[in-house]
């Protein structure tokens, strides 16, 4: 892709177009953005450079983790955003934003109620089992378990507010004003004259730079040789204008993995078939480390094999995963396969049966108190496996990275001093995470559309205040 530009606006700039706020990307983040601030008074327009709104938060599972939301004290649930903290802490280990995890935590019970309550999302909170890095039931999300259903509330919620959303508009050139701050943006595809639209702030709600090769191979080297699952739009346009504006980066090694997407259909296995007792084997019929670590961290395990990998569970388990819809939509489309022995399972893939029956053997042991675990796991769900098989091939995955630009509380980006760049915002893929430094083990399950939505939401806001406050001066 063509390098983003960073211009001077001029002295006497002429705008196709003004706005008090200005969105850049349409996914939960954006959308979460605009209507925060139109509903605290702000004019507003989302420009997206896709055909579609969405991008990451169409594919993840449309879950955003509350500590503390009045749907946990309805089910009997006693969570703090200080539980939720240590949650995170522990599993993310060192970061280059601390406090962001602090303000993460402290707004995410808010976050899920206006989710509900004013945007209309058909979210619930979800009580079925802990998930992974949380040891509270904190994940509230649709029914489906569809990214696509959020995203589509969001957009409905939108299009109420009568807030204008261009798709197909991707954002050429940042304008600057002569003190430096971000006063618009030019927005048109590659040769062809850009719209130039003024805004008193610009919102980066775009998304990271999974889906950019070379950016990958540099700050994430370690699951450069996983193929991308995500959202096509992922081309880190942001750490582009990042360089540019002398925004500072955080974080910049972190990322999501996905240890088991299913192969060749491309379709995500519901991790919930490995964390209530299934195990991962090679094409050997060994299991090759811990499981129990998650999804994202488990990724570069399954990447380092030098076989095929496949997942195994059982009927229980897969009854259970069949409350979600993408599981019950893999299994109508035959990517899994059921055995009645481990002979059978083995034969479906040629593994061989009687290394893959020692493995369930071992395995069994260690789930029914019998033994340790030869990897450590000590977490088995629904283990012992029991009666009926099932198995599926997979393959590991990157999702989305976790570094992007350093923001303040409010979503305000940072220079390497420490001071923000006036007019600018970020959040979603375009913003540092909070799943560590580095790596893929950081990763908290909800932690990517937390960070989307809470500081778009928080972005929209202050973007509306710092307008109105302008305005009134």
């Amino acid at each position: 892709m063509t390098e983003a530009l960073v211009r001077p606006a001029g002295d006497a700039p002429q705008w196709d177009m003004e706005v008090d706020v200005l969105v850049i990307g349409a996914g939960a983040c954006g959308m979460a953005a605009a209507i925060a601030a139109h509903d605290a008074g702000a004019q507003v327009a989302i420009v997206e450079k896709r055909e579609r709104p969405g991008g990451n938060s169409s594919l993840s599972t449309g879950s955003v983790p509350g500590a503390g939301s009045r749907f946990q004290r309805e089910a009997g649930i006693v969570d703090s955003a200080d539980v939720m903290i240590a949650d995170l802490q522990r599993i993310a280990g060192e970061s280059d934003l601390p406090a962001l995890t602090q303000r993460m935590a402290r707004i995410s019970a808010e976050l899920c109620e206006w989710l509900v309550d004013s945007v209309g999302a058909r979210m619930a909170l979800i009580t079925d089992y802990c998930h992974v890095g949380h040891t509270i039931p904190r994940l509230h999300a649709p029914v489906s378990r569809r990214g696509q259903d959020l995203v589509d509330d969001l957009v409905a919620a939108v299009e109420r507010r009568e807030i204008p959303l261009a798709v197909n508009n991707p954002v050429q050139t940042l304008y600057l004003d002569a003190k430096g701050a971000v006063v618009g943006a030019g927005i048109g595809g590659p040769g062809v004259e850009p719209s130039r639209i003024g805004a008193r702030n610009v919102i980066l709600a775009s998304n990271g730079f999974a889906a950019n090769r070379a950016l990958v191979a540099e700050y994430c080297g370690e699951i450069a040789g996983a193929e991308y699952f995500g959202a096509l739009g992922s081309e880190g346009e942001a750490v582009l204008w990042a360089r540019q504006l002398g925004a500072r980066l955080a974080n910049m090694q972190a990322y999501q993995g996905y240890a088991a997407v299913a192969y060749p259909h491309g379709s995500l296995l519901s991790w919930t078939t490995i964390e209530k007792g299934g195990v991962l084997v090679n094409a050997r019929g060994e299991r090759f480390g811990n499981e129990d670590i998650g999804y994202s961290a488990y990724a570069r395990h399954v990447l380092a094999q030098d076989t095929n990998v496949y997942a195994i569970f059982d009927e229980r388990i897969m009854q259970l995963a069949s409350k979600e819809d993408e599981f019950r939509e893999l299994v109508e489309y035959g990517g899994l396969k059921k055995a009645t022995s481990v002979a059978e399972l083995a034969a479906f893939f040629k593994l061989p049966a009687d290394t893959l029956g020692a493995t369930l053997e071992a395995f069994n042991a260690a789930a029914g108190g019998q033994a340790a675990d030869a990897f450590g796991r000590a977490r088995f769900g629904m283990a012992p496996l029991t009666g009926q098989l099932w198995i599926c091939r997979v393959t590991p995955g990157l999702f989305h990275t976790q570094g992007g630009l350093a923001v303040d509380d409010n979503a305000r980006v940072l220079r390497d001093d420490g001071t923000a760049i006036p007019g600018l915002f970020a959040g979603g893929g375009a913003a540092a995470g909070i799943s560590g430094r580095a790596g893929a083990g950081g990763y908290a399950s909800g932690n990517g559309l937390l960070t989307a939505i809470a500081l778009g939401y928080l972005a929209g806001r202050t973007a509306a205040a710092d307008t109105h406050a302008a305005t009134a001066a």
